[in-house]
This record gives structure tokens, sequence and C-alpha cells, in this order.
């Protein structure tokens, strides 16, 4: 039998009688990083790294039965060994290492690879069998560091001092990011922040997160002006009610799919940052080879355009995730 198996809950593995990222609610589910889209609430049993507590039990219950494990330390659940491994993605991200009868399958999860300052660098685990996301798998996408966006974010927040700046970004992972890449930079002007931003930013700050100084937008009277302040907010918030309290504001949204031109013009923003949470396209193809992975599934975004050129060009077996079983 295969070490992971497809099921409609999710990927199913039935040595550990586990589910990874479960779609739907199960007994026993290890859980990558707390997004929304792969953490799901109603679950009777969750694991997950230690540093991703704090964050998971916010957004499903303070009383879900969370166990969790720090970053390389191995568990025997079942007849697997398992692990988690920094994912690079977010705060407590991970990629999910199992092992049974000494085959290795490492489900990466979401990842990244540049460097960023909010949380803990990728760490490559060699493994048989690599499952891998394909979010921007396109020869298009490929990253600047964080320290360049940051100093460009800084030049178009500060060259504008006579109306508010409003950064949209998203609240778990980007916001966070942003603020580290201008603290690393030496930026050290209070950043204001919606609501939804603040909730998540509070547990990077119990982790010691360097950032730069923030407050929720809320807290500052309301007729105080916010010209020349810098503002982040979630992209639900763009054109909502909560705009009104920011008289003409100049508007950015910080994505990678600001790298397609054209995006930033439908979206209705006024400026592009590419900085994204996900591997590039030369991130995806370093971390398959780093894996020394004889197979490889892919999930996500352009699965078959990165499955074809592992098989094609590097000659690896590679396969979107549906095949799998």
């Amino acid at each position: 039998m295969s070490l992971l198996i497809n099921t409609a809950e999710g990927l199913y593995c039935p040595a550990a009688q586990a589910w990874i990222d479960p779609h739907r609610p199960v007994t026993r589910a290890l859980i990558t990083h707390a997004h929304a889209d792969h953490a799901k609430p109603g679950c009777d049993e969750y694991w997950a790294t230690t540093s991703s507590a704090g964050i998971l039990r916010q957004r499903l219950g303070q009383s879900i039965n969370l166990r969790t494990l720090n970053y390389k330390q191995q568990q025997q659940i079942g007849n697997a060994v398992v692990s988690f491994h920094s994912a690079g993605h977010v705060l407590g991200s991970a990629q999910i290492r199992l092992e049974v009868n000494g085959e290795v399958w490492v489900v990466t999860g979401d990842y990244k690879r540049c460097p960023d300052p909010s949380c803990e660098p990728f760490d490559p685990v060699p493994c048989d069998v690599l499952i891998t996301e394909a979010t921007f798998a396109l020869p298009i996408y490929r990253w600047s560091d964080g320290a360049t966006l940051a100093h460009s974010i800084k030049e178009w927040w500060q060259g504008d001092r006579s109306r508010p700046s409003l950064l949209f970004c998203y609240a778990f992972g980007k916001a966070q990011r942003v603020m580290a890449e201008l603290a690393a930079i030496g930026v050290d002007d209070e950043v204001l922040l919606h609501g939804a931003v603040e909730t998540v930013t509070r547990h990077y700050r119990d982790l010691s997160v360097p950032m730069v100084p923030s407050r929720p937008v809320s807290e500052l009277p309301r007729k105080e002006s916010l010209a020349g302040r810098l503002v982040l907010a979630p992209p639900s918030a763009h054109r909502s009610s909560w705009m009104r309290r920011f008289p003409a504001p100049q508007t950015a949204f910080a994505s990678g799919w600001m790298a397609v031109r054209g995006a930033r013009r439908r979206k209705g923003y006024e400026r592009g940052f590419v900085l994204s949470d996900h591997a590039d396209w030369q991130g995806l193809i370093r971390t398959v080879k780093e894996s020394g992975a004889q197979r490889v599934y892919v999930t996500h975004g352009q699965n078959d355009v990165l499955a074809r050129y592992l098989n094609e060009v590097e000659g690896i077996q590679a396969a979107p995730l549906a095949a799998l079983g």
C-alpha cells in the first residue's frame, strides 16, 4: 500500500491513521500551518508545530485537542515516525516528514525559499517521495529579495506625507513579513494595523519576532490626522466602509500576483509590490532537486506545468497529486 493515499477528506496516511491538512473534520489531523485552507475546524485531534499553537487556537478554538512538536522532533504516531520541518512560509509553517519501514515521504504544504525575518527559514528534507505545491510554477515568477522590496515600500510610503498610505496584504504572514522587512532595513516608525492584522501580530510578538512598532488604528482618536502614516490592512478591507476614515489615501497591494502585468490595475490599486510567501519558479525546482526524491507529486496552482517540466527537462518522475493512488 502507498504511504499516502487520496481520500475525500484529503491526504491520508494509513500507518499513522492521520490526514494531512484535511478538507473536513477527521479523527486525527496533521497540520502544516494555520492558514484557513490548511487548518479546518472540527477535528478530534490536531498535531502541529509548537510555534503555530497560538494562531491555531485563535482560529480553531482554545479548547481544541492540540498536540505540538518542535521542528525536527520525531514522534511515533501509529506505525509511522512523524516530524515537522520548517517550510519558511509563515510563523510555525512546516513540511511534514513521514517514515514507514524505512521509506520517507515529505509533504511540503506551502513554502518559500527566500529569506524572511518573520519566520524560520526553509529546511530541505531528503526523501523518497516529495509532494510539492506549485502556486507560482511558471518561469515568469522570480522574486526579488525582501530588503529590496522593503526599500521600495518605504520610498512609496514616505514619498507622500500628505495623505495616508494603505498597504493591503494578507493578515497572517504577509503583513508581519512587511513589518519585519522594514525593521531589518532600519525603519522604526510606527505602523498602524487593521484589527484583523493586529490579532495575528500579537502571536508574532509573543515569540519575539523583530518588527517595527505597531498599534491598531482603532486606538487612535477619530479626529487625529493620519496623513503620512503607513497602514496595513487585509484585501477584504479594500473599498469597504472601514476606508472612510482615510481621506484620499494612496493604495498598494503586496502579493506575488503583482508580477503579472495588469493585475494591479484590475484589482484597483495605485501600486503593486511583488512580495510572496510561496516559492517562485527557481525555488520550486531547487527544492525538488535538493530533496533527492525519486518521485514527485505536484499540487495547487500550475501542477501540470511543473510536473511536465520535471519529467521532460529534469528527468524526475512527476505527476499531479490527483494521480496518487
